[in-house]
């Protein structure tokens, strides 16, 4: 009858629970850390298409790039 009267031992389950839930937290810190560097990325592309101005049509052949190339090239 002592039997009756004592709880059982979980400390496995809960033990594999806290395993299983610290596991989805590092899963879903991943997939944030994935997502903001995604988002990174394509704000950077956007920025340098936005901003990349007069300087991408400027000639590197040239000691003075504003002047662009002579036709005689």
């Amino acid at each position: 009858m002592s039997g009756l009267f004592n709880k059982p031992d979980t400390s496995a389950a809960e033990e594999q629970i806290r395993l299983q839930r610290e596991q989805i937290a590092a899963e879903r810190e991943r997939a944030m850390a994935d997502r903001r560097a995604q988002l990174e990325e394509l704000a950077a592309r956007r920025k340098a298409r936005m901003r990349g101005g007069p300087r991408m049509l400027l000639s590197g052949e040239r000691l003075a790039p504003e002047t662009g190339l002579s036709p005689n090239k």
